[in-house]
């Protein structure tokens, strides 16, 4: 079975499952997942959701924001000037 195939058959429901299988390192009958099953696991849902989903939906998103240049993250703090400890 190729990838086109495989994506054929995958519907919200399946991908769901499989992401819980994923998530827990088991089928829905208990048996645990072997480290090569996780992988295909893994790798079938991010294929499905890049050709099913919107990039925000997709596993693993992070949102990034956008900024101008020179715009500086609301985290930024300007370091202060150093200024050395002076015992007396």
């Amino acid at each position: 079975m190729n990838i086109e195939q495989m994506l054929a058959v995958l519907d919200p429901e399946i991908v769901s499952r499989l992401k819980l299988a994923v998530e827990i390192g088991k089928w829905p009958n208990g048996l645990a997942l072997t480290k090569e099953q996780r992988q295909t696991c893994m790798q079938a849902v991010y294929a499905w959701e890049a050709k099913n989903l919107p990039e925000a939906e997709r596993s693993g998103y992070i949102d990034r924001g956008t900024k101008e240049e020179d715009e500086h993250c609301d985290s930024h703090v300007e370091e202060p000037e150093f200024k050395p400890i002076r015992f007396i």
